[in-house]
């Protein structure tokens, strides 16, 4: 039996590896402790650096350290001479790269990068580059080491063409790179900036064709990843809206201006200030939102005494929702939509690919496809059960949307919402001049607090829906009548805000559960004392 090397067994094995844990915790505690131990008696020298070098070196992640470091090289920097401080510099660069190592994905150790070379006075920006891209040849898809490439780049002043070109060699490489195809979105505004006068965010068409064809081709190679579609979806993406005055409202009765904007605004905050003039003249008022709440809002609102009163629709031309296509524009989008539809067939279940074919039915035109878009909702939802409830809220979005536009070209100011499955309610700041107001058989659970911006709505219809909060029928100067039959309204202090409407004579809430409470008029008449008819 002697010579014979003793085979461990897995007990013994187990048990060894656990020795050697605890043996490694007991030297990390130890060197921790006497870390914040120096830190809290002011010794910032060399020494701490050695400790959390020991520490950093096996877990890149720990905050703390990294912070001490920093206090050290700043004390070091006042004690160094220019050769010294150039070598630890150094050797600090080959720390942070052996702990990248470790950990390619370490915040600590790429923002302890950025901070160290942020105070050289003249960093080898080129090295750092080449680091990004050995990096990103391991992993493509390391946000971090793109966070720390931009950085690189912007200190640098590195030309955005040739980030782009960089961009492109990846994603030829591997199609599926998110933070590619999002380096690209920023970086592509900076190539062809838009004149003050035109629309900011927005591509020159040339350039947005060519986009175009290349993202069809990445989703086109790999239908089921997702980063494509996402880019795509950026592409088709609406400009931000250049600043307008969307609606002007002046109600002699209320003695009140409402505007309504193309954005929404903070007023008063020190950033943006609306000046009211009359007769070439300013006059000085209090500005407030609808529903009464300091946050930015469309829709400002103001008392302005008994001044001459008129009601006027906006007269700009410009799409609400989408901007006009040229005929070379239009013709590339209808050759993606049959392409898509193409690969639809091919794929099924591809919800990216059905999601596609929607929003570029909105891009081409969102009124004559609606009847179509609203079978392939139906089709998206069956296919991604998951996130029905967000496919049903864009569904509802893209609906309201449409009869804003049927609104005004008809030039009317009543909207019939009833029966379309609705289940959140927006762009009601387009709505301030609506008098009637059809909600009825959707889905809705609230009436949101952006409703208060219907300042010239008289009736309002939200009978046979889910409602359990009335945030929105706040200040509403001229409502009388409120349908609200068959939702979920239990208490009756869910009704408060109706009180803050002067003109309220008429409110419904047959087959609401609290109706079957006892001595729920009696409650409704105190709580609402100015409604003349209450129907429980």
């Amino acid at each position: 039996m002697h010579g014979r090397l003793k085979v461990k067994t897995s007990e013994e094995q187990a048990e060894a590896k656990r020795l050697e844990r605890e043996q490694k915790l007991k030297l990390y505690q130890s060197a921790t402790h006497t870390v914040f131990q120096k830190r809290q008696a002011g010794e910032l020298d060399e020494s701490v650096l050695e400790l959390t070098s020991q520490i950093l070196g096996a877990n890149p992640d720990f905050a703390t350290l990294w912070n001490c470091r920093r206090e050290v090289l700043q004390q070091l920097e006042a004690q160094k001479s220019p050769e010294e401080l150039a070598a630890l510099v150094k050797a600090e660069l080959g720390f942070l790269e052996s702990c990248l190592r470790v950990n390619p994905k370490s915040y600590g150790t790429w923002h302890h990068r950025c901070w160290l070379l942020s105070r050289q006075p003249e960093p080898n920006w080129a090295r750092e580059l080449e680091l990004c891209a050995r990096f990103l040849e391991v992993d493509e898809r390391n946000f971090h080491c793109w966070d720390y490439r931009r950085f690189v780049a912007a200190q640098a002043a590195v030309p955005p063409a040739e980030e782009l070109a960089f961009t492109d060699s990846l994603i030829v490489r591997n199609f599926s790179n998110y933070s590619s195809w999002h380096y690209r979105s920023c970086l592509l505004p900076q190539l062809h900036p838009q004149p003050d006068s035109g629309p900011q965010g927005r591509l020159p068409e040339d350039v947005l064709l060519k986009e175009l064809e290349l993202v069809q081709n990445a989703f086109f190679t790999d239908p089921n990843d997702q980063s494509a579609w996402f880019y795509h979806r950026w592409l088709l993406g609406r400009a931000d809206p250049q600043d307008a005055l969307h609606c002007l409202h002046v109600s002699r009765d209320e003695a009140c201006l409402t505007v309504s904007f193309s954005r929404p605004l903070l007023v008063d905050s020190g950033m943006e200030t609306l000046l009211l003039m009359v007769d070439e003249s300013p006059l000085a008022v209090e500005w407030r939102t609808p529903d009464g709440r300091n946050r930015p809002s469309p829709v400002w609102v103001s008392q302005i005494g008994h001044q001459e009163g008129w009601c006027r629709d906006s007269a700009t031309d410009e799409q609400l929702f989408r901007y006009e296509l040229s005929m070379e524009k239009s013709t590339v989008l209808q050759s993606e939509l049959k392409s898509c539809k193409e690969l639809q067939e091919l794929e099924p279940e591809n919800k990216w690919c059905l999601l596609t074919i929607i929003l570029l039915m909105r891009a081409l035109d969102p009124l004559l496809y609606e009847k179509e878009m609203l079978q392939y909702f139906q089709t998206l939802k069956a296919v991604d059960p998951m996130r029905a409830a967000y496919l049903d809220d864009l569904r509802s979005k893209f609906l309201l949307e449409n009869s804003v536009l049927k609104m005004e070209y008809a030039e009317v100011r009543v909207l019939h919402l009833s029966h379309k499955g609705l289940t959140t309610l927006c762009h009601l700041e387009q709505l301030l001049l609506v008098t009637h107001l059809d909600l009825s058989h959707n889905h809705l659970r609230a009436l949101p607090p952006a409703l208060a911006a219907l300042r010239c709505l008289e009736v309002l219809q939200a009978s046979n829906n889910a409602i359990e909060s009335l945030d929105g029928v706040t200040n509403l100067p001229r409502l009388q009548e409120l349908f609200l039959c068959n939702n979920r309204l239990r208490q009756h202090a869910v009704l408060q805000p109706a009180a803050s409407c002067p003109k309220l004579v008429l409110l419904d809430l047959q087959g609401n559960p609290l109706c079957q409470t006892v001595g729920t008029l009696e409650h409704l008449a105190e709580l609402l004392p100015s409604v003349s008819s209450i129907l429980t």
